[in-house]
């Protein structure tokens, strides 16, 4: 299968409610339909971690973003448009995502992934920004590991658990260019309040 073909099969997957392990711009992650609460249920029991906890979901860009959200802070815009490493920011007033990705104050974490080539075989930023972009809703993205563990850098660290747990495996070799590093996570207000919660 060549990388569109992957991308078609992980979509499809994730339109019947699955799980996908995948490449992102910072390291392998589960995803699944943002708006489907059982799937988002399924991640949630594959990482054995508590429902309380909300999920970090990535968007293909901000027109996306502006349809999950009720307001974009205008800071948001200018942080996306000059920013040169992945960037999770936390939005007020989350709409029409599954309700377990929400946190408790009705906020979201969305990213857009940082593609550094238009290459999703090479760059897995390239990749997941495809991959949202064709199922047309934002992707449920949380590091590959059961909760507590390390995140694993690589493919070859994933856990055998996780790898079984899920309904479909992207091949190895795609996006095989990530940050490996965990993203900046920035809560914005409404009324340009800005707190960075990790540099």
């Amino acid at each position: 299968m060549n990388t569109s073909e992957i991308i078609d099969a992980a979509v499809k997957v994730l339109r019947d409610g699955g799980v996908i392990l995948y490449p992102t711009d910072t390291v392998w992650g589960i995803g699944c339909d943002a708006c489907n609460e059982k799937a988002v249920e399924k991640v949630f029991g594959i990482k054995n971690r508590p429902g309380a906890k909300s999920m970090i979901v990535l968007a293909s860009d901000l027109d996306m973003v502006a349809r999950y959200v009720r307001e974009i802070p205008s800071m948001a815009i200018d942080l996306v448009e000059v920013n040169d490493a992945p960037m999770t920011i936390i939005y007020p007033g989350a709409q029409y995502l599954a309700p377990n990705v929400v946190a408790d104050d009705g906020s979201v974490g969305i990213r857009i992934p940082l593609a550094l080539s238009d290459s999703p075989e090479e760059d897995g930023g390239a990749f997941c920004r495809e991959l949202v972009r064709r199922l047309r809703k934002p992707l449920v993205s949380t590091s590959a590991n059961v909760s507590g563990q390390p995140s694993p850098l690589s493919f070859d660290e994933i856990p055998q658990e996780v790898l079984s747990a899920v309904d479909y495996v992207v091949p190895k070799g795609c996006g095989r260019n990530s940050s490996g590093r965990a993203s900046q996570i920035i809560r914005l207000g409404l009324r340009g309040e800005v707190e960075i919660i990790r540099p």
